[in-house]
């Protein structure tokens, strides 16, 4: 079989011609596996998709036109009303989001204690330090001004998450610069939960080339180094 070691991108699938040679081409979307409600997903056309291989075998059918372009993962389950944010929500979400960062991290660290695996040795030491601070705060909801004192307070906490985030999304390419399609995987599973999530990405690109540096995403969060 030519296509088993064969790959394509995502919304194509391999096929072997009469000589065998492999080739990709459009997956159709109607062939797709069935998958469970809450395996849907939203296109950034507005409509609800099966899933994701119904959603790019069908962006794949469009290759070439204005609406193939524009298709793109917008977010993982139905589509459904989105608020708009508001300038004081997007104000406050780096205080949810650096706070959230910050608890994975340490969530990783807890359960690398019984069985090692998600962290490397370094970033183990890392959040070491995080996680024997007393003064962190429990994980939860909490207030802006308590967020907002705790970043003033414990600011050094704070800054590697938010440069560990950057580098496990900056990785096709590894080149200091986060893409749309580099962003949409943290985008496209915060968006149900957190509406300004899209505007606050538009936000940081400063300069509007569609790219956001490490530098733009560091000032985004209130890192200054």
């Amino acid at each position: 079989d030519t296509c088993q070691n064969f790959h394509c991108k995502r919304g194509k699938v391999c096929h072997a011609d009469k000589q065998g040679n492999p080739h990709c081409i459009c997956q159709d979307p109607a062939a797709c596996p069935p998958t469970k409600d809450y395996e849907h997903v939203c296109g950034t056309d507005n409509k609800t998709y099966d899933g994701t291989c119904q959603l790019f075998g069908t962006k794949c059918q469009l290759e070439g036109t204005k609406m193939g372009r524009q298709l793109h993962l917008d977010y993982m389950g139905s589509c459904k009303y989105i608020p708009p944010c508001t300038d004081y929500e997007v104000d406050q979400f780096p205080l949810r989001m650096r706070d959230w960062l910050k608890n994975i991290l340490i969530q990783y660290y807890e359960r690398d204690l019984n069985t090692s695996g998600i962290l490397t040795e370094k970033q183990r030491n890392k959040v070491k330090k995080m996680y024997q601070n007393n003064k962190r705060l429990v994980a939860g909801d909490h207030p802006a001004e308590l967020l907002l004192h705790d970043f003033e307070k414990n600011y050094h906490m704070y800054v590697y998450p938010v440069h560990w985030q950057f580098h496990q999304l900056d990785q096709h390419p590894g080149d200091r610069l986060l893409t749309h399609s580099e962003l949409a995987p943290l985008r496209a599973s915060l968006v149900p939960l957190e509406h300004c999530i899209t505007r606050f990405f538009q936000e940081c690109d400063g300069d509007r080339d569609k790219l956001i540096a490490l530098k733009e995403w560091c000032h985004c969060f209130g890192i200054k180094e």
